[in-house]
């Protein structure tokens, strides 16, 4: 009777903690930080400019990244031009595997690492003074094992949504989250 006490007990506080972190948002990915002055952005096309090539990479990378940005930066106008009030543009600059896991002197595991370089441009205000962020370049890497069992040709199509989605999120939350 104790035991089953101490865990309706347990439960009860691990679901008030839940609920009080789902409350506080520290979770919550969707804290967009654009000021009032930007109204339009220029996204440029992603190239892919990676030794090796995955053809399916930088158009599905591109569509999603729009994508992101009308839906949770809507009151931005998507211009065609890099004239914009910011201008961003990237390049898929590796796309590689290394052994990243090793059972019985064999490889087990393969890592697949993706890096996208940005730049970003502020045309309102350069220097982030008055209109944040400033200009700046970065890169954002994300890394994806699969079994070492498969080719890269193999694991690579099975990889490419978790690839496309979370590269979209990593640069969206570059540009637009303050945290």
């Amino acid at each position: 009777m104790i035991s089953s006490n101490k865990k309706r007990i347990s439960f009860i506080c691990m679901a008030l903690v839940g609920m009080g972190l789902a409350s506080c948002k520290i979770y919550s990915f969707k804290d967009v930080s654009i000021p009032a002055q930007v109204k339009s952005i220029h996204i440029g096309y992603i190239e892919n400019r990676a030794r090796y090539v995955d053809p399916q990479l930088a158009p599905q990378l591109n569509d999603k990244l729009r994508q992101k940005i009308s839906s949770q930066a809507s009151k931005l106008a998507q211009l065609q031009t890099p004239d914009a009030d910011y201008d961003v543009t990237g390049t898929i600059t590796d796309y590689s595997v290394t052994t990243s896991g090793i059972s019985n002197q064999r490889a087990a595991s393969n890592r697949l690492s993706v890096t996208v370089h940005l730049i970003f441009k502020n045309h309102l205000d350069p220097s982030g003074k008055t209109v944040a962020p400033a200009d700046f370049e970065a890169d954002v890497t994300r890394n994806f094992d699969f079994d070492a069992t498969l080719t890269l040709t193999d694991a690579g199509p099975k990889l490419l949504p978790d690839i496309v989605t979370n590269m979209t999120d990593e640069i969206f939350n570059k540009l637009f989250s303050n945290w």
